[in-house]
Formats: structure tokens, C-alpha cells, sequence
């Protein structure tokens, strides 16, 4: 085999070998993006946290707003 033919070989075998990374990672993002919509329609959408006011007890907000304002005044 002369340094011609190996040369050839190493291209095509590097065409190759990227159509089929390409591929395969376009094959799994298609794959991902089908597996998100169907668990987001599997799931019921819920509110993850209350609005303010609506069912947080008062004192819990007063606690947050302390522990705040002393952030920030330690943070300066």
C-alpha cells in the first residue's frame, strides 16, 4: 500500500467517522428534546412556590426579609 492510497484511506475514514458523530448527536438531541415533551405533558403543571401573600404565612416572610437585609448588610 503506497503513501498515497493510506492518505486516501485516512480521509475517508475521517468523513466517516464525523457523519457518524454528527449524526448520532443530532440522532440523541432529537431523542432529549421528544423525551422533555412527553414528561412535560405527563406532568401536571403545578405552581412550584405560592405568590406572596397567598398561602406564606407572614411570619415566614418576615424571617426571609430579615435574613436579607442582613446579607446585605454584612455583604456591605
Amino acid at each position: 500500500m503506497t503513501i498515497i492510497e493510506m492518505l486516501q484511506q485516512s480521509v475517508v475514514l475521517t468523513i466517516v467517522g464525523m457523519f457518524v458523530v454528527f449524526f448520532f448527536l443530532w440522532f440523541m438531541t432529537i431523542c432529549i428534546s421528544l423525551a422533555g415533551k412527553i414528561i412535560n405533558k405527563s406532568m401536571k403543571a403545578e405552581k412550584p412556590v405560592p405568590l406572596a401573600g397567598e398561602t406564606v404565612k407572614p411570619e415566614i416572610i418576615a424571617a426571609i426579609t430579615a435574613a436579607v437585609t442582613k446579607y446585605k448588610k454584612e455583604r456591605g
